[in-house]
């Protein structure tokens, strides 16, 4: 699946995804289930009639950019830390065609109207803040900006990395996009990193959202990768060579439900309390301080910056000490020590980061619900296993390591407490956003 354009129109994309060499690149991105696979093929093949319907052509390109998980770094990107990352098979594809004209126009499965971009109109417009076209313009415009080539394309675009899954739907997008313009106006020459760089500035500066740049990386990178932000602007990226499913495990998430609204303050908490606390001993983020010196200044830093700030701080240098750990257990094939590892961030996370439920709504705490559930169920199964908050926090996800042998009772319970569709079972991608270049893999 090499990025190289070819002309797929005079080829049929609907024959070749009828080609019995489509079996194995789906089995690739999506795990090597047949019935997997079938339904993919048959996910493409409604995408193609969409864009068909919409547009009245065939589309000449299809695109597939994946979901991620974080594994760990819990809120460490932010303060130059590292983190260990992971692309999954839920994705979010799109059948394109160049239009020949100097705009951008995409359907959404989920959206009636489509999202349009003037490609001469670059500036921000802040009615479309929070909104796909924010994202499309923020990224077309930062190309340009650092002199890569744009031009007008059609698409149509659908995923299954469901919006608020804490598997990163928005930054899916963000990087597909610009694997779009990468490939359709560049010959694919653009790097993954300055690709996710791009998408997080569209983010910050168009979709206005602070975000870290781990969402954007791992997508992007695919595989599992162990990312460090000490340099933002170059952060360091190294792949991880692990196979869980050889141990007979299973990677969830599992969807807690929760009200998302009105927790910007609490997210936006984390960094601001962390960098407060650096910034007392002499440092811009917590990247800059050791738990020596932090540990000689606590009179002063409970003063100055509050309990909480301190605890997430203390967080940040464990955990960010943690993420080596980890990565060394997963080379090592370690995966004993890699649990151990997991309960570890995840047990800071609730007690020192304190972002597994918000004080705004004490009462909801279904994050802290289903690690408890989750880990009086691994206690007495007797099999070692782990989970964690998945992300952000405060309301949404948990993520959970499961052995396969006791994989059914642990659905059936979580599923009781939250819902048939509260689980996710994930399979770990090991490509990163992608041209399908369907043709060359297709006999």
């Amino acid at each position: 699946m090499k990025e190289r354009l070819d002309n797929m129109q005079t080829h049929g994309l609907f024959e070749i995804l009828k080609s019995p060499e489509i079996g194995r690149i789906f089995s690739e991105l999506y795990g090597r289930d047949e019935k997997i696979v079938h339904d993919q093929i048959c996910r493409y093949e409604k995408l193609l009639t969409q864009f068909q319907k919409h547009f009245s052509d065939e589309p000449t390109y299809l695109f597939s950019s994946p979901g991620r998980t974080e594994i760990g770094g819990n809120h460490t990107d932010h303060n130059g830390g590292r983190v260990l990352a992971a692309s999954v098979n839920l994705d979010t594809i799109a059948a394109v065609s160049e239009n020949g004209k100097n705009e951008v126009k995409v359907f959404s499965e989920t959206f009636p109207e489509p999202f349009v971009v003037a490609l001469d109109d670059p500036k921000p417009h802040r009615k479309e803040e929070g909104t796909t076209t924010s994202l499309i313009r923020g990224i077309a415009a930062r190309y340009k900006e650092l002199g890569y080539k744009i031009g007008g394309f059609n698409a149509f675009i659908t995923s299954d990395v469901l919006i608020g899954s804490g598997l990163s739907s928005s930054a899916s997008v963000e990087v597909l996009i610009g694997t779009i313009l990468n490939s359709l106006f560049n010959s694919g020459k653009i790097n993954s990193e300055t690709i996710a760089m791009i998408g997080q500035y569209a983010e910050n500066n168009y979709f206005n959202k602070p975000c870290g740049l781990m969402d954007q990386m791992t997508i992007a990178v695919g595989g599992i990768v162990a990312i460090d932000f000490k340099n933002s602007g170059e952060p360091a990226i190294k792949k991880v060579d692990f196979d869980l499913s050889s141990h007979d495990y299973s990677i969830l998430v599992v969807d807690t439900g929760g009200n998302h609204a009105d927790l910007t303050e609490d997210y936006a908490s984390i960094p601001r309390e962390m960098k407060s606390v650096a910034h007392e001993l002499g440092g811009t983020v917590c990247r800059d301080i050791t738990l020596e010196q932090l540990l000689d200044k606590i009179p002063l830093l409970r003063e100055k910056t509050g309990d909480r700030a301190v605890l997430r701080a203390m967080h940040f240098i464990m955990e960010n000490e943690r993420v080596v750990k980890q990565a060394a257990a997963l080379e090592n094939d370690d995966l004993g020590r890699f649990l151990e590892l997991i309960n570890e961030s995840g047990n800071s996370s609730f007690k020192w980061l304190q972002n597994c439920f918000t004080i705004k709504n004490p009462s909801e705490q279904g994050i802290t619900l289903a690690l408890a559930l989750t880990e009086n169920y691994l206690k007495n199964s007797g099999r070692k296993g782990a989970c964690r908050v998945h992300g952000g926090g405060f309301a949404g996800t948990i993520q959970v390591f499961m052995p396969d042998e006791i994989l059914d009772g642990y659905l059936k319970m979580i599923k009781n407490a939250f819902g048939g569709k509260s689980v996710e079972i994930l399979n770990i991608r090991p490509v990163g956003s992608i041209y399908l270049d369907l043709i060359k893999e297709s006999p």
